[in-house]
């Protein structure tokens, strides 16, 4: 199974009502075909009256094994459903890294 896969199957304890785990290793500056570098965009009522950091340590807690070996670096755009409707149901573009698309 592929860390994104995996990643994807983990959150699913969040109760997602919308879940977009991209991997955007290719625009970093690693061997091709890697899966390091990842953006997560979740949207949950389980984030309702939490702060951004209790948020991100939700999902620090479920990736633990990821984040502790493959994964490198993982953005984190997590939305109640109110703020995510609010936002225009639109994250922020991830900028290529310095090194990236060698």
């Amino acid at each position: 199974m592929s860390i994104q896969s995996n990643i994807e199957e983990k959150l699913q304890a969040l109760e997602p009502t919308f879940l977009q785990v991209e991997n955007e290793s290719h625009r970093h500056a690693v061997p091709p075909n890697s899966e390091t570098h990842f953006k997560v965009t979740l949207v949950s009522e389980r984030f309702e009256g939490l702060m951004p950091v209790k948020r991100h340590q939700q999902l620090y807690a479920l990736l633990a094994d990821e984040l502790a070996g493959p994964v490198h670096a993982l953005a984190l755009h997590l939305y109640t459903p109110q703020e995510w409707q609010a936002s225009g149901q639109a994250r922020p573009d991830s900028p290529d890294c310095r090194g990236g698309g060698r």
